[in-house]
């Protein structure tokens, strides 16, 4: 038997298969994707773990203790001027994003999973989204029946910083 020589060459699949991103919804009408660069954990936790602040804006639910840090807690749809999460929650989905050494919970109405996304998918959002959205992401991406909203964690964690100081 004679040998053969196989020569293996290694591609990255990075570029090809895109960027991971975290999918979830807004609200019943959008959903959005956040790079999972800035995703420190998605949770699930009753309503009475986060502590209600007096004297915040509305879309600012209050504290929550996460892996022994206090971080502030923003209702995402409600800072978007979106229509707002039900009321009569018994519990939140929380997506808590690092940027920096700036943490933040954002929730939203449903964590959906993972997705990759080229980065030459995504477009501007001018003219597709409300223009209030538009400070808050670095695109859209249009896929089969709906558009994700890609969400932009500094811009997001800059408006929580500056409405809890």
């Amino acid at each position: 038997m004679a040998n053969s020589k196989i020569n293996l060459y290694y591609q990255p699949t990075q570029s090809s298969s895109g960027d991971s991103y975290l999918k979830f919804q807004l609200n019943q009408q959008t959903t959005a994707v956040l790079s999972v660069n800035h995703t420190q954990e998605a949770i699930i936790i009753p309503v009475e773990s986060v502590t209600a602040m007096p004297n915040m804006p509305a879309c600012i639910l209050g504290l929550m203790n996460w892996r022994s840090r206090i971080i502030w807690v923003i209702d995402l749809p409600k800072m978007f001027n979106l229509e707002c999460l039900d009321h009569r929650l018994r519990q939140y989905n929380i997506i808590v994003i690092k940027v920096e050494s700036l943490l933040l919970g954002l929730v939203v109405q449903e964590i959906k999973g993972t997705t990759k996304l080229m980065s030459d998918d995504i477009h501007s959002p001018v003219g597709q989204v409300a223009s209030s959205l538009v400070p808050y992401l670095c695109g859209c991406v249009d896929q089969k029946e709906e558009t994700l909203l890609v969400l932009d964690a500094q811009s997001i964690v800059n408006y929580g910083n500056n409405r809890s100081d």
